[in-house]
């Protein structure tokens, strides 16, 4: 049987699980309301168990690495709802839009990993794949630095989210309805129903989510559906199973920003006007255009780079199973186990294609937890990771400065020419995509095609861990890990020209990972850390795959990428409505360029976050520092600044260079400043428990200002964004909650994407004050 049939079996056997379980008559019983009055051991980020990044059982406070953790009821009280929402609360976590739909998150200045209990998740390979549903999630942990050795070698090191999956009761019965409505048409709901079938050996737990919604921006708009099932077993003290499949299908906007990010622009709304023009005289937007400047207008900020006609959608089943047996008092036996089937089509009106056919992946981790003395923990596993990608893209005709937002639709559409047709391979009837390689037909000795990252490609991750977790004294403590990760992959061209052999090649290669960690216990309430790491990565490219190079190989500089951690802290948890720590931080990684090569970068920072309830108010505080450098290395932009986009004709309005964008361009290595990065941040978040029914509060979040591109020529300024909301229960069961967003409608910008590559392209404007109204009916 196929994986993905299994999977689709699967689903609906436990949804007809669900179904009987629901038939039988029980009790209900009545369970407090989301989000009314919080109690601190839930909002508490630092009582919160990290499930599975260092082994079973240490909480955020005990956690030797900078940490932040959202509970359920912490998510709702701060209004989280995409992981752009994480810089709340999280220091150093602050993205760039990710093109209107993020898929990653954003740690230390780096695009980060997405896992969800410990095993990564086939997100994209971008910050632009498919955007996150929390419908099947009830934690959100946020860890700096690489992942620990029980989680595996990854592409992105700067930190990593764990999203820890709902989970089946195993007593009693209860559920919520939840219905939102927002300015714009956004409309949603879920619907979440758990209940046992056997008191304490079985429980089933569904929870569906649909939303709607239209969006500020023009030809924008996302729709998706979401089901979750979860199934749990516990035939005895000893053992858990708990096994839950996952739906998710969506339709959503790729987002460009406003293109030609002037300093006025940014400052004062101000978009020059003009349609580039090729070096041919074509007015279609292509490489090398000139814009003669026409004018100046106040740009809508809704106006941005989209197109009606663009098709862009997602669809991705998971089925996930943990196991956990304690054999005997000094052993434990854990299987982790996930497949993940996606699929992905963006087709769009300015030549970009990105097809994902089919990206199966599965993984299987087994630890043993070998408890030989009540102050020595022993772990080790046996991990495999098995990833198959067939996919097509065309990203090679694209360009975004020529075109004149505030003219007609047809500015923004790239017909593809005969030349450039003949360049590309036909897929299916008027969609061109570039081979998985290069070819010279004509033997005039320069390849023939255009390349972007099409693949067909297969990878085999074997892992294996071994973890040691050691009490020296009642105060001293380490955590010292170790891991071989060895790689085999193959990768084909599944789109080659006719009339020549398919380029195909594989690669076989050894990743390690080291990891040890101290704490020291100054006092019962206050820990000090130090934590180091040294890990191989691996560079992919779409849907987790592997791309041939031009001639025909697998780049093993793929598996090269060195990233090191020093990291040194103090957390401080003197009582449950306390938690506070900070943290000093050197890290050096690689940053995943678009054309697949790799920058060296070193960042140095501070972290700091403070969270405090009283007897009726909360108040969560963070700041970060970043200082995030090249390190003696390139760095690559679509146009090297702004003006180069423009001619010389109207020095009055732009003092245009005339070169023409887009123009690729190659940075010497340097140890500049990474663009689009704020170098500070700070997040204040409180509510006021007024009565009973009655809750009110507010967030704030302030960014220092930041170089946009490379050059620093324009900088995106000091920003600050206001949230309010207040929290009303109108009864035991029933509770409304209306946010309003920048309330102070602050005219904010943010980069588009991680890694500055469209800097002097592209900026996004964040969204003017808006309003939200969730009502929740817990039964």
């Amino acid at each position: 049987m196929k994986p993905r049939s299994a999977s689709i079996v699967l689903c609906a056997q436990l949804f007809a699980a669900a179904t009987v379980a629901a038939q039988q008559p029980e009790d209900i019983e009545v369970v407090e309301v989301k989000g009314s009055k919080q109690s601190a051991d839930t909002l508490n980020p630092g009582d919160n168990i990290l499930d599975g990044v260092f082994g079973a059982g240490l909480s955020a406070s005990d956690t030797p690495r900078s940490v932040t953790s959202f509970s359920e009821e912490l998510m709702d009280a701060l209004n989280v709802n995409t992981l752009h929402d994480i810089v709340k609360a999280a220091p150093n976590t602050y993205a760039s839009s990710g093109f209107g739909t993020p898929s990653l998150p954003s740690v230390r200045g780096q695009l980060g990993e997405l896992f969800q209990d410990g095993v990564r998740r086939q997100a994209g390979n971008n910050g632009f794949g498919l955007p996150l549903s929390f419908n099947s999630v009830t934690q959100i942990d946020v860890v700096k630095g690489p992942s620990p050795v029980l989680f595996g070698s990854t592409q992105r090191n700067g930190g990593f989210v764990n999203l820890q999956t709902k989970r089946a009761p195993l007593t009693g019965s209860g559920g919520d309805i939840t219905l939102r409505a927002g300015r714009w048409d956004q409309y949603s709901m879920q619907v979440d129903y758990g209940r046992a079938i056997d008191e304490g050996h079985h429980g089933i737990r569904v929870s569906a989510e649909w939303l709607d919604h239209g969006s500020y921006f023009d030809f924008a708009h996302q729709q998706s559906e979401n089901l979750f099932i979860a199934y749990r077993y516990a035939p005895d003290a000893q053992t858990e199973w708990d096994v839950s499949a996952e739906y998710y299908d969506a339709e959503y906007p790729d987002i460009a920003g406003i293109n030609r990010p002037t300093q006025d622009l940014i400052d004062k709304g101000v978009y020059i006007t003009g349609q580039g023009v090729q070096p041919n005289g074509s007015m279609v937007p292509g490489a090398g255009a000139i814009i003669s400047p026409t004018g100046e207008v106040v740009i809508p900020r809704n106006r941005v780079f989209t197109h009606p006609d663009d098709i862009n959608g997602a669809d991705t089943l998971i089925v996930r199973s943990d196991f956990s047996r304690e054999v005997s008092e000094s052993l434990l036996v854990r299987n982790t186990s996930y497949l993940q089937q996606l699929s992905r089509e963006e087709i769009a009106r300015n030549s970009f294609v990105e097809i994902i056919d089919d990206a199966v992946t599965f993984e299987n981790r087994t630890e043993l937890d070998i408890q030989l003395s009540d102050t020595q923990l022993t772990t080790v596993g046996l991990a495999v990771r098995y990833n198959s990608v067939l996919g097509y893209s065309q990203f090679t005709t694209e360009a975004d400065n020529p075109v004149d937002l505030t003219g007609p639709l047809s500015n923004r559409e790239i017909p593809l020419s005969d030349a450039q047709q003949a360049r590309l391979i036909e897929l299916r009837p008027g969609v061109f995509v570039s081979p998985g390689s290069q070819y010279d037909l004509d033997g005039d000795g320069s390849g023939d095609f255009n390349l972007s990252d099409t693949t067909d490609s297969t990878s085999w991750q074997t892992g294996l861990i071994v973890q040691q977790r050691s009490q020296w004294t009642q105060a001293f403590s380490t955590i010292a890990g170790a891991r071989v990760d060895y790689y085999d992959v193959t990768a084909h061209d599944p789109l080659a020209p006719e009339g020549v052999v398919a380029a195909s090649d594989s690669h076989s290669d050894t990743l390690t990972t080291y990891q040890l960690s101290a704490t020291y216990a100054l006092t019962p309430a206050l820990n000090l850390y130090a934590a180091v790491a040294d890990n191989d990565a691996t560079s992919n490219s779409m849907g987790g795959g592997t791309a041939l190079t031009a001639d025909g190989k697998i780049n093993p500089l793929n598996f090269a990428t060195e990233n090191t951690l020093y990291e040194v802290g103090l957390k401080y948890a003197p009582q449950e409505n306390w938690y506070a720590e900070v943290s000093a931080f050197d890290q050096t990684r690689s940053l995943r360029n678009r054309d697949g090569s790799n920058s060296g970068v070193a960042t140095r920072g501070v972290e700091l976050q403070l969270f405090y309830q009283g007897d009726a108010f909360y108040l969560n505080a963070g700041y970060s520092y970043l200082d995030a450098r090249f390190d003696n290395s390139a760095a690559f932009q679509g146009t090297r600044q702004v003006r180069d986009a423009f001619d010389s004709s109207r020095p009055d309005i732009i003092n245009g260079t005339g070169v023409g964008s887009p123009s690729f361009t190659v940075f010497s290595p340097s140890d500049t400043q990474i663009q689009g990065i704020p170098p500070q941040i700070v997040s204040v978040n409180g509510g006021w428990t007024v009565t009973d029914a009655l809750q009110v509060g507010a967030s704030a979040l302030y960014t220092k200002s930041f170089p946009l591109d490379f050059l620093a020529t324009v900088k995106i300024r000091d920003q600050i964004n206001l949230d309010v909301f207040a929290d009303y229960r109108l009864s035991e069961a029933l509770r409304a909650r209306l946010d309003v967003v920048n309330v102070t409608d602050e005219e904010n910008w943010q980069p588009v994407f991680e890694g500055g590559y469209f800097g002097a392209t592209l900026a996004m404007p964040k969204l003017p004050r808006h309003a939200r109204l969730t009502v929740r009916y817990a039964f």
